[in-house]
């Protein structure tokens, strides 16, 4: 008898298990159903859209349904998930064009909803030109009103805002980014988010604003319900012609309410390595379930492309009777704001405090190659250690140098608890084009192991 595997879900886990699972296995019955009205694409190349590195957006989508099709995989859009039911094995569809509601029953189901953006409630937040940026069509919006603005104000100091500010600023907007947190990238500890606020401002004195301890507390629009202005907890009022969201997303999750499908941190889907949820025959992939951070050894959430692709693939394999384990994720994060290079790996000097961790941290400022070489960039580096296991714990590092080549060369350190002795001597390729003779990962290793051992 031919599986029926059911698939909710379009973005990335979604489509990357549906592939992988017709790989596997060419008998399966595959239908995905997404609640957009298209699949398979990239939403982190938005801000690189809105910015017109990238022309047309239909360059961000990965897979089209008729290239599903072709696999003999069923895509089915505009199709909303409202509810499962695990005792009759079937889910509770709603035709967003039709509003029609049926049911569809599966032998295996796979949740892949994603993330939705979180709508802070603030006076006027529905007057028109306050967009979200989660979906392509949000980065169309935002992009065709960039182009017949001046002003424009982003919500929320994290990566994202960090990059549709650049896209913005490359069009000759005037941006103020509000955060109500005492600093923006409140992941990273104060010192490096202080030295990422000041390249900001200095990149483009007069152009930008960041505004920290600072909330809005209402938009004000004009006789079309357009926003034309926001008002701040400490008074100050803003005019702006569109205001982009950047106030993070949490799991797309409510529909599972009565499913006794358990949930974790956030509300995200509890899973095993396997990538198995509470219910034998549902699996969950993506930003809707829960991670394990091999570094605090703790269950997290966190949203990321990269992880939902790993673990729909995951999920696929396991489905179709092969063996894998999807370990865990570091919290690996890069962003880049211009020339700079913005990156944290593992935990960071504030949350090791936090989580009962004694740590030691080394800051080091290097250049990225042998200083002569004409095309060396400056990089600079947070490496954290715990003082009790000698094992390092996290690094952050940001620079026009090449940042991404250290955060890499600790990954696997943290993963398998090297101490500092053996790190800090790693045999690293050096050239002159490539590295100074002692790397500055390896330096700021070697501080840290003085620092405890002194």
């Amino acid at each position: 008898m031919t599986e029926k595997i059911v698939i909710i879900g379009g973005g990335a886990a979604g489509p990357k298990t549906a592939a992988k699972l017709r790989r596997e296995n060419k008998n399966f019955e595959i239908d995905l159903y997404t609640q957009e009205d298209i699949i398979s694409y990239s939403a982190c190349g938005l801000p690189y859209y809105i910015e017109n590195i990238i022309q047309s957006s239909e360059t961000l989508i990965i897979r089209t349904p008729d290239d599903f099709k072709k696999q003999n995989i069923n895509i089915h859009l505009k199709q909303r998930c409202l509810s499962i039911n695990t005792a009759e094995q079937n889910v509770l569809i709603e035709d967003l064009i039709s509003q029609k509601q049926y049911k569809v029953s599966y032998d295996i189901l796979v949740l892949a909803t994603g993330a939705t953006p979180i709508i802070p409630n603030i006076k006027g937040i529905n007057l028109k030109n306050i967009f979200p940026l989660r979906t392509i069509q949000d980065g169309i919006n935002i992009k065709n009103k960039m182009l017949n603005s001046k002003k424009a104000v982003l919500l929320g100091g994290g990566y994202i805002s960090i990059e549709v500010m650049e896209a913005l600023v490359h069009n000759n907007i005037q941006v103020t980014l509000i955060e109500k947190n005492s600093q923006i990238l409140n992941m990273f500890d104060s010192d490096f988010a202080q030295f990422i606020t000041d390249y900001i401002i200095g990149k483009n004195p007069g152009q930008v604003s960041i505004l920290t301890n600072e909330e809005i507390i209402e938009f004000v629009g004009n006789e079309n319900n357009e926003v034309i202005k926001v008002i701040t907890s400490s008074g100050k009022i803003i005019e702006t012609d569109f205001v982009v969201l950047g106030t993070g997303v949490r799991p797309n999750t409510d529909f599972l309410q009565g499913s006794n499908i358990k949930l974790g941190v956030n509300n995200s889907i509890k899973v095993d390595k396997t990538m198995k949820t509470s219910k034998y025959n549902i699996y969950a992939a993506g930003d809707c379930c829960e991670k394990f951070n091999l570094a605090t050894n703790k269950y997290t959430w966190v949203p990321m492309g990269s992880t939902a692709n790993k673990e729909g693939r995951c999920a696929a394999l396991n489905i179709a009777g092969n063996n894998c384990l999807f370990d865990g994720i570091l919290n690996s994060t890069i962003t880049r704001y211009f020339d700079l290079t913005i990156s944290i790996i593992g935990i960071s000097y504030k949350e090791a405090i936090e989580l009962g961790y004694q740590p030691e941290f080394a800051i080091v400022t290097k250049k990225d190659k042998a200083g002569y070489m004409p095309n060396s960039g400056t990089l600079t580096l947070k490496l954290i250690a715990d003082k009790n296991t000698h094992t390092i714990i996290g690094i952050q590092g940001i620079g026009d140098g090449d940042v991404n080549q250290r955060i890499n060369t600790v990954i696997p350190a943290i993963i398998s608890k090297t101490k500092l002795e053996s790190f800090m001597d790693l045999d690293l390729p050096y050239a002159p084009p490539y590295s100074p003779a002692i790397d500055p990962v390896l330096n700021a290793a070697q501080i840290i192991y003085h620092k405890i051992c002194s």
